[in-house]
């Protein structure tokens, strides 16, 4: 069972991100990062963990949390001039993207990334066809099983909500035209992970 406080599609892919952390990272960067659970979860695993979101409750519900290698700050990410860009060994985005346009949030994402940095977005994407309707369908049952195995899918008050404004097949195209070589999978509970490696400076 999860040690987690509670448990939603996001945090259930928590463990995916957190796996695609780089051995030896110095400086990790979590966009949209709520009430701090990843940030929290992420500081095991690098040297310094800045966990940034635009709501102030969540902000306030963070910094409550504790955690001796985390810093939270108030702050929208794609504000060029509030946090620092080429600087971050690892960048995460749990539910971010589909919050703005999807090229500005990726254009944005990959710039606060140090060259040689990895970027992992877990997204959310809507229907578009009759086949994308079927494979969702299929996440319900394991979503029922999962969330009463942890207890009902929850999370904390006052997070910001919005709908997708891309479907599945537009979101895979623009993630592999916008981060080329990227990883794009979609998994069960209507989510898709993209993990994408900036080249080093040097390389083609």
């Amino acid at each position: 069972m999860s040690a987690d406080p509670y448990w939603n599609h996001n945090v259930h892919y928590h463990s995916v991100v957190l796996a695609a952390v780089p051995d030896g990272c110095r400086r990790a960067l979590d966009v949209g990062c709520g009430d701090g659970l990843l940030a929290r979860k992420l500081a095991a695993r690098c040297g310094s963990v800045t966990g940034v979101d635009r709501s102030p409750e969540m902000i306030r519900l963070a910094r409550a949390s504790g955690a001796g290698n985390v810093v939270f700050r108030e702050a929208d990410y794609l504000a060029g001039d509030v946090v620092e860009a080429g600087v971050y060994d690892f960048v995460s985005a749990v539910a971010v993207v589909h919050h703005t346009r999807f090229e500005d949030a990726v254009d944005r994402l990959t710039r606060l990334l140090a060259p040689g940095g990895r970027l992992v977005v877990v997204g959310l994407a809507r229907n578009g066809s009759l086949l994308d309707w079927l494979i969702s369908g299929c996440g319900v049952p394991a979503n029922r099983l999962l969330a009463l195995l942890r207890g009902g899918k929850r999370g904390p008050a006052g997070m910001p909500m919005e709908d997708p404004a891309l479907d599945w097949g537009e979101v895979r195209r623009a993630a592999r035209r916008l981060l080329p070589g990227c990883r794009f999978r979609r998994r069960l509970l209507w989510r898709y992970i993209v993990v994408w490696d900036k080249p080093r400076e040097g390389s083609p």
